[in-house]
């Protein structure tokens, strides 16, 4: 089963978050993707973050694991401490070469908590979570959530 991590990075009251169009599909998720082989989930954490936003983190927390169903596998979702950086795609990531072809596009963004709960961020199971938790009210033990296929 495919197992990815996502961050939940908050600055000044916004969240870090992936503004998509794919294929004409319009919504927001959080940064993250896959884990490679071998690889620490903390590890694909920080490469992740790096590639889809170029900025740095710290003390990642695990604050949710989300089984995502067949398609998309469990996720690790953890908060993290703003250090530095502007969104930005690093220009050598997989997305930034996705996004060149004009027609998948991804664009790291801050999105102001105000504005959350009216975004159409995916899953909407888990934007419940964003909303209720961030950006200082994380449970000490990870919540278990289940986004149906």
């Amino acid at each position: 089963m495919r197992q990815a991590v996502r961050a939940i990075v908050i600055k000044d009251n916004q969240l870090l978050v992936m503004r998509r169009n794919k294929f004409g599909q319009e919504f927001c998720s959080l940064v993250g993707g896959g884990i490679d082989v071998g690889e620490s989930r903390e590890t694909a954490l920080y490469r992740e973050v790096a590639e889809e936003a170029s900025l740095q983190i710290a003390n990642p927390r695990l604050v949710i694991v989300e089984d995502a169903g067949s398609m998309f596998g469990m996720q690790y979702i953890y908060v993290c401490d703003y250090v530095g950086g502007e969104p930005s795609l690093a220009v050598d990531s997989p997305e930034a070469l996705i996004h060149a072809g004009g027609q998948n596009l991804y664009t790291p963004q801050w999105l102001p908590l105000t504005e959350l709960a009216a975004t159409q961020l995916l899953p909407s199971e888990l934007k419940a979570l964003l909303v209720q938790y961030c950006p200082d009210a994380w449970p000490l033990e990870p919540i278990e959530l289940t986004v149906a296929d």
